[in-house]
C-alpha cells in the first residue's frame, strides 16, 4: 500500500472544513480532483472515509480512527525535515490565540513559563483557521472562543467573561450608580463584536436611540478599548479584556439593570493523541492553574 503524503494532508483539510469543495478551494483545485484523490486513497486503505452530502462530507468511523495515525505521521515528518535544517535546542511549542485574547493570554504565559525548558511561538487567527493548525500540527495549543467540536481536537473551557459596558474613567456617566440601555442609548457607541449577540445588542440600542448617527463594531478588543480610552466611546467588550484598566481605575464599569447576561467563553484546544508532549502537558497545566485569575 502506497499512500501519498499529500492525500493525508488532504484528509486533515476536508475534516476540518466539512466539505470536498472547501479542501479544493483551500488549494486551487477543481472538487472532482478532490473526490478522486479521496477515492483513491479509500482503495488504498480498504475503507470508506467520508459520508458524503449536499452540504458536505461527514467523516466515518474508519476515518475517525484512521485519523490520529495520520496526525501523527505528518508532525513525524515535519519533524524530521526540522532535523535536517538544524532543530531548535529546546522542544518549541507554537500557541494560537484569536488577536482579541492575545494581550490576556500571552504575556501572563509567557512570564510563567519563561524558565521551562522550551521556546514558545505566539501567533493570531480565527477560531476556525487555529482548529485547522491544531489538526496539521503548526500549533500545538489554541485559544479560543467555543465552536463546534472538531474530531481529533480536544476544547477546555477555561473561563466565562461577561460582557459589560466600560467607558474612560472621565466620561459623563462614568459616576452614575444604575443605568437602563435606554439611558445609554444616545452616547458614542462602538461595541466589540463578539458574535451575533452583539448584533442583537445593536438592535436593541437602535430601537432606543433617537439621535441618527451610526452604532459602530469593531475588532479586535484593543480596538474597542483605545475608542473608549483615547475618544470618549462607551464599549461592550469581555470583562477580562480590560481586567487591568478596571482594577487601576483608567476605565469604569457601567451597571446597566437590563443588560442582558452575555458572556464570551473561552476554550483551550489540543490535538488528542497517544504519544506523551512533556511540553505540552506542562503548559496545559499552567493555563489550568492559572484560569481561575483570569476569570
Amino acid at each position: 500500500m502506497a499512500l501519498n503524503i499529500d492525500d493525508l494532508q488532504l484528509l486533515i483539510d476536508i475534516v476540518a472544513c466539512g466539505s470536498f469543495s472547501q479542501a479544493a478551494a483551500r488549494r486551487s483545485w477543481s472538487q472532482p480532483q478532490v473526490s478522486q484523490r479521496v477515492s483513491l486513497l479509500e482503495a488504498d486503505i480498504g475503507a470508506q472515509l467520508f459520508q458524503r452530502h449536499r452540504r458536505g462530507a461527514i467523516p466515518t468511523a474508519a476515518c475517525l480512527s484512521f485519523l490520529p495515525a495520520v496526525q501523527e505521521a505528518l508532525a513525524a515528518l515535519e519533524a524530521g525535515k526540522t532535523a535536517i535544517q538544524g532543530a531548535p535546542a529546546l522542544p518549541r511549542m507554537t500557541l494560537a490565540c484569536m488577536p482579541s485574547l492575545a494581550s490576556v493570554v500571552f504575556g501572563p504565559i509567557l512570564v510563567a513559563l519563561a524558565k521551562a525548558p522550551m521556546e514558545i511561538r505566539c501567533s493570531t487567527d480565527h477560531s476556525q483557521t487555529i482548529m485547522e493548525n491544531l489538526l496539521s500540527a503548526k500549533a500545538q495549543l489554541g485559544f479560543i472562543i467555543k465552536c463546534p467540536a472538531v474530531a481529533g481536537i480536544q476544547m477546555e473551557r477555561i473561563w466565562r467573561s461577561p460582557i459589560i459596558a466600560v467607558v474612560h474613567k472621565r466620561h459623563s456617566l462614568a459616576k452614575a450608580e444604575l443605568l437602563t440601555l435606554a439611558d445609554i442609548a444616545n452616547e458614542q457607541l462602538a461595541p466589540q463584536f463578539w458574535g451575533d449577540a452583539c448584533d442583537q445588542l445593536i438592535s436593541q440600542l437602535r430601537s432606543l436611540r433617537s439621535v441618527s448617527e451610526p452604532i459602530h463594531a469593531i475588532q479586535p478588543a484593543s480596538a474597542a478599548r483605545e475608542m473608549a480610552m483615547e475618544h470618549g466611546f462607551l464599549t461592550f467588550m469581555p470583562e477580562v479584556a480590560v481586567k487591568r484598566d478596571l482594577r487601576e481605575g483608567r476605565l469604569i464599569k457601567l451597571n446597566i439593570s437590563d443588560l442582558p447576561l452575555w458572556e464570551w467563553e473561552v476554550m483551550m484546544a489540543w490535538r488528542s493523541g497517544k504519544r506523551a508532549d512533556v511540553s505540552k502537558q506542562l503548559v496545559i497545566d499552567t493555563v489550568r492553574a492559572m484560569a481561575a485569575d483570569w476569570a
